[in-house]
Parts: C-alpha cells; structure tokens; sequence
C-alpha cells in the first residue's frame, strides 16, 4: 500500500523560469501513475501544518518573517530562493503533508508513504529558508514523532546536504541524521567531522562522495558505514529525503546514479524500518523531469514489491575510497569530542571510538 500525501504545490508556489517549478510534482504524480496501483494507492489529504508543528524546529521569528513576505506578495529570501504571494500557505500544506503521511501509517499498521509536495525543505535552517526551501518539511515530521517519544532515522540522499536538518537536530539524540551527497557541492556543509553537539555525538554522520560517483558508492556507504550506526540506534521510524538530482542526467549536479539505484536504495532503508509502515518519503530536489519521473517509479516499486526500473544499477565511479575515508574521519571526531568532554582540557588517546546516542529517556521537547 502506497500512502500518497499530497500531491501539494503542483499549480502554487511558481516562480518561473526556475528548476524548483510545480512540473516537479507532475513528474511525481506521473511516476506513480505509470505503475498502475489501482487501489494499492491511497490518496491523503494534508492539513496545514499549525504554528506549534512549525515551532519545534524553526524560530517563531523566521515564521513571521516568512509568513509577512507572502502576505506582501513575495520576494526573495536569497538568490535561489524565491517566495510569491501564495508560498506560505503552500508551505504550510507541504510541511502538513508528512504529518498527515505518518499519522495515516500510524492508523493502518502498514504501507509505505510518500510525501509529494514542494516546495522542498532540507536546506532550511532553524531560521532562515535557503536552497529553494522555506520550510523544513522532513524535520516538521521528525521533530513531531520525537516529541511524542519515538526515535527518528532521517536518511538523506538527496545530491546536496541538508545542512537545515543537520542543524536543527543537532544536539538531539532522538534523531540520527545519515546523508549522502556529491562534494563539493552546495551548500558547502556536509563534512565527516560533522557528527552532532553535546548530548547526540556520533548522531550526525556525513558521507560525502565525488562527481561520478555511481550506485554502488552510495550502496556502500548505506550498508558498510548507516547500517551499523542504525543497528545501534534503533530507530522508530524512518524518514527519507528523498531527492532525485543524483540521477545522471540532472542538470544541477554531477553524481552518474540511475533509477535502479534510488530503487536500491530504498530497499535498503526500508530494511532499517523496524516494523511495517514506518516509512516515509519526502520529495526533495530532482529537475529533469524525465529523470524524477523513471525514478519515482523505480523507488514505489521497489518499495512495494513490484517490477523494477528499465534502466539498470550503475557501479565503477568513484568514491568507495571516500565513503571508508569518511567513515574514519567520523569516528575520530567523534571520539576526540567524547574525550574533550570526559576530560575538558585535556586529550586522551585512549577514547573509545562511540556511536550514535543509544536508546535514552532524554526527550529535547
């Protein structure tokens, strides 16, 4: 079962001449109609995501701002980022759609979901909208299911960093944070001494790869470097920034993925799930068309058992020196800053190399 939240910002939120536009979620909408689901598809509606949502992981000022651009009729939060007259209440419908995602796998016990809504949000800081986005919609449904006690595996393997989900759960141990990404590359974070503030070290984990990198890479980093960092969190759910633009043939990167590849991905992330329908999907980048549309294909079918891709899993870029490289660098980081925090002053050799927080009574909400 196909759990469809959305489809938001397919007519809304246009900005012209621009790779974030709404033919985006037609794209989607057609991946999926390409597999004939028929009643395997359940359509969702959201609800706008309220201020107390929002509030748990951007600042209440950022929110007016934002809110008060729109209202005015829009503008630019930066060069990349644009906001029109109707972008805050898309917003609020995008960020609601992983909410409604969610509680609608909570009712059922089962499926997989699939949030298909723009604008994305990834890039989005505690306060401040960046990289197309304007508001976290993945961090919105992490920060929902933390609060309520549950632990939250965000994976991200969209071509950029989210650095706005790495910053706004930063010190929270109730969420790990696992991206892939092609460096160097907007927007420049996304380093493997990156690994969490105090209270969630060894939380963060970043696995930067370089241009060219294929499947098999990003395979790798999930199955030697997340999976036992996952094993040892034990997450409740598993959320998935889901960005196409590692595919080959967009235009704003350079990683050689094909829709094999993001087919195998997901299969192996829904295997971090701990019980059936604690998956969710969130549309992140991804702008040529055609690529998003073979690729959200390939990813609900794989996700539900169905025929795979027509195109064929990629292998022989580089990048697994890399992905190992980086998997060094993070433990160390995080062991000097276990060590700088067990002896402030001092540094030992002797420091445990530790991982991800482990299931604790901590709650940051």
């Amino acid at each position: 079962m196909l759990i469809v939240a959305g489809p938001v910002g397919e007519v809304e939120h246009d900005g012209g001449a621009h790779p974030e536009r709404p033919a985006r979620i037609t794209a989607v909408r057609r991946g999926i109609e390409d597999l004939r689901l028929g009643s395997d598809v359940v359509v969702v509606e959201p609800v706008p995501a309220t201020r107390a949502d929002l509030a748990r992981v951007h600042s209440l000022g950022y929110l007016e701002e934002l809110e008060a651009l729109a209202r005015r009729g829009g503008g630019a939060l930066d060069p990349d980022t644009y906001v029109t007259a109707k972008s805050w209440d898309v917003a609020l419908a995008a960020a609601g759609a992983g909410l409604a995602a969610v509680e609608a796998l909570r009712d059922r016990g089962d499926g997989v979901g699939f949030v298909v809504a723009r604008p994305p949000g990834h890039h989005a800081e505690r306060a401040r909208g960046m990289g197309f986005c304007l508001l976290n919609n993945v961090a919105v449904s992490a920060a929902s299911l933390a609060a309520a006690g549950q632990r939250v595996l965000v994976v991200d393997w969209d071509v950029h960093h989210g650095n706005g989900t790495q910053e706004i759960f930063w010190g929270v141990p109730e969420v790990l944070y696992a991206s892939t990404h092609q460096w160097p590359l907007y927007p420049g974070t996304g380093t493997p001494s990156e690994v969490g503030g105090p209270g969630a070290l060894g939380a963060t984990i970043n696995l930067p790869v370089p241009p060219g990198a294929t499947g098999d890479v990003l395979r790798l980093a999930l199955d030697e470097v997340v999976a036992p960092a996952v094993d040892a969190f034990g997450p409740d759910w598993v959320l998935v920034s889901c960005g196409f633009d590692a595919h080959r043939a967009d235009p704003l990167a350079e990683l050689a993925l094909s829709s094999a590849d993001f087919a195998d991905l997901a299969r192996t992330v829904a295997r971090f799930a701990p019980a059936p329908g604690r998956v969710v999907l969130f549309l992140e980048g991804g702008y040529d068309m055609q690529a998003v549309r073979r690729s959200t294909s390939a990813v609900v079918a794989a996700l539900l058992g169905e025929a795979g891709s027509p195109e064929s899993p990629t292998s022989g870029g580089p990048g697994a020196d890399a992905v190992r490289a980086a998997a060094k660098v993070h433990d160390r980081a995080v062991a000097e800053a276990q060590d700088q925090s067990d002896h402030p002053g001092g540094a030992g050799l002797d420091a445990p190399v530790t991982g991800p927080a482990m299931r604790s009574d901590r709650r940051p909400w």
